[in-house]
């Protein structure tokens, strides 16, 4: 049979496809045929040669719906929407201003649903329809300390996944991607080159997930290996973590009572 996971001749959108995770992703279509898009707020200094750069801050509704006219007028189709673009700074929910919580929930909710709807517009009135994957995180099911405004952004995420697959199918699929702590540079700078041998220890795998792990888990759904997956949550997260309270009881071991 026919390799199930060649892209050629579709065509893939990448949001924050120009470092990290992003760019994991957008390399990985590449070459696997597609032609792919990455959009950023700032130009990369240095881009491969197979990935061509738009810049949009896809935030602004306005941004979205012409970063994906300017692929669709280039290619003539969108075949693949990664909605990547995500994150924010660790912030005490008790101080932070409305500011900080609207960008956080503009750029890991809203900038996805502006996004999508751009790129749904398209893709029903193409025969092939198309897909949507949404990069989301473990944060959206089990929060941790200062993320409270990421934490249900990426919650709404989610859900708003579920709600999408339910309206536009059966023309788009749109599925989600439940990310684990992952090695990109800005992990690196935190955690340090080796993964942090105490944060690997809490994950199954005994180790973070690399750029790559997330990348083929796109690859799949958008692949026709996916035909009949939409409004899937994929859990990339090593097994997610050990319980706190394992890992503490090793560390400090009852003592023998029969002694």
């Amino acid at each position: 049979m026919d390799n199930p996971v060649d892209l050629s001749g579709r065509v893939a959108l990448v949001t924050g496809g120009t470092r990290g995770i992003g760019l994991g992703i957008a390399q990985v279509f590449a070459a696997a045929g597609a032609s792919v898009m990455v959009c950023g707020r700032n130009e990369p200094s240095f881009l491969p040669e197979a990935l061509c750069f738009l810049a949009a801050d896809v935030r602004d509704p306005d941004q979205a719906r012409l970063v994906v006219d300017q692929v669709t007028q280039r290619h003539g189709r969108l075949d693949i929407l990664v909605n990547n673009a995500g994150g924010a700074p660790a912030a005490d929910a008790a101080t932070v201003s409305p500011r900080f919580v609207r960008k956080v929930v503009e750029l890991n909710l809203l900038a996805p649903f502006y996004m999508a709807q751009a790129a749904n517009a398209w893709m029903q009135q193409q025969e092939s329809g198309g897909v949507i994957v949404n990069i989301g995180s473990v944060a959206a099911r089990q929060a941790e300390p200062r993320s409270a405004a990421y934490s249900a952004a990426k919650a709404g995420l989610l859900q708003l996944t579920r709600a999408l697959a339910l309206e536009w199918a059966p023309r788009v699929r749109v599925n989600h991607i439940t990310g684990g702590l992952v090695m990109t540079e800005t992990a690196a700078g935190y955690y340090g080159q080796d993964g942090g041998a105490s944060v690997a220890a809490t994950i199954p795998m005994r180790r973070m997930a690399e750029p790559s792990d997330i990348a083929s888990a796109c690859l799949f759904l958008a692949s026709p290996l996916a035909a009949y997956v939409t409004g899937a949550d994929l859990a990339v997260h090593g097994g997610g973590e050990v319980p706190a309270r394992y890992l503490a009881a090793q560390a400090d071991p009852l003592p023998d009572e029969s002694a």
